[in-house]
């Protein structure tokens, strides 16, 4: 869902811009009651997982593959929504400047999608399933898998109406085409949302926000995210993403080329030249870490002065 250069018009991406800065300031303040109950460590290990775990694109109907979004999981890994969107943030700007991944001039309009509106749908729809299942811990993995595939939807028909205010495609095809396959792809995040807070649940609950639990450790969740990135990257799928098909059945691909802000760097589209998978790999590598430099960084200044 990572819109490109050249998809957006100048107006479209200014105002997406001041509302995902504005987002984002209020989100630094508002984080700070979150660190001061969670550990920086909890906020650089989601951010870098989300990061390696958006790099393996999965199969979906008609040619189309899609990647986990991650609103849900990190809201619900940081016990916050604030937190849950610098970490979404985190993630897409990195995505952008070191591997070209989503349009610099659209990187309002994606942090806007992806990390403000996909946050808090996920987060206020996990809260409001939760109640209706009665509030058990047990059903969070469902409440959240719920919801997770339904922010997918709600942020992808948002991405829709940009482009159809920018006039890049009539609203009413680019709004059923991007809610339709994104229905699909939103079932696949459910099951990773799901199936992840089980695993946290039962392995490594002090990742968890509840109790507070000494952190058990490194080890597990750095493994694992470095397996993640350096090596099941390398199995993503190769067919185009749900905006990338839709511009391709609707006609405005070629928009990507025709306007394309590129940033001097090694690793553009995961990769380094001439070194093939090995490349891919070093690409992961050096992104989770970076995402986890960051997140790390930015929990540590946010952090309040008495925690």
């Amino acid at each position: 869902m990572h819109i490109p250069d050249g998809f957006i018009s100048v107006p479209v991406a200014a105002v997406t811009s001041l509302a995902s800065g504005g987002a984002l300031l209020v989100s630094f303040g508002r984080s700070q009651t979150a660190f001061g109950i969670r550990r920086a460590p909890v906020l650089g290990l989601t951010t870098a997982f989300i990061f390696a775990a958006q790099m393996i694109n999965f199969p979906v109907a008609g040619g189309t593959s899609g990647h986990l979004l991650g609103g849900a999981l990190a809201a619900i890994i940081l016990g916050s929504p604030w937190a849950g969107m610098l970490c979404i943030a985190t993630v897409l700007i990195i995505q952008a400047v070191l591997f070209a991944d989503g349009g610099i001039t659209a990187l309002g309009a994606n942090i806007l999608n992806m990390g403000v509106i996909g946050v808090w749908v996920a987060w206020l729809l996990t809260q409001t399933l939760q109640r209706f299942l009665g509030g058990s811990k047990a059903r969070l993995p469902l409440a959240a898998g719920i919801a997770a595939g339904v922010s997918v939807v709600v942020a992808a028909m948002a991405c829709a109406i940009q482009l159809a205010i920018s006039g890049t495609a009539p609203v009413n095809l680019v709004l059923a085409s991007m809610a339709g396959v994104h229905i699909l792809i939103g079932v696949g995040e459910g099951l990773i949302t799901g199936g992840v807070l089980a695993y946290l649940a039962t392995a490594r609950p002090d990742l968890l926000p509840g109790e507070e639990q000494k952190f058990r450790g490194w080890l597990t969740p750095v493994v694992g995210i470095l397996l993640v990135a350096g090596v099941l990257s390398l199995f993503a799928s190769a067919w185009p993403d749900g905006l990338e098909k839709v511009a391709e059945n609707l006609g405005f691909i070629d928009l990507s080329e025709q306007v394309r802000i590129v940033v001097p760097t090694p690793l553009a589209d995961y990769g380094i030249q001439g070194l093939g998978q090995i490349g891919t790999s070093i690409a992961g590598l050096v992104g989770a870490g970076a995402c986890f430099a960051v997140a790390f960084g930015i929990a540590k200044v946010m952090k309040p002065k008495n925690a």
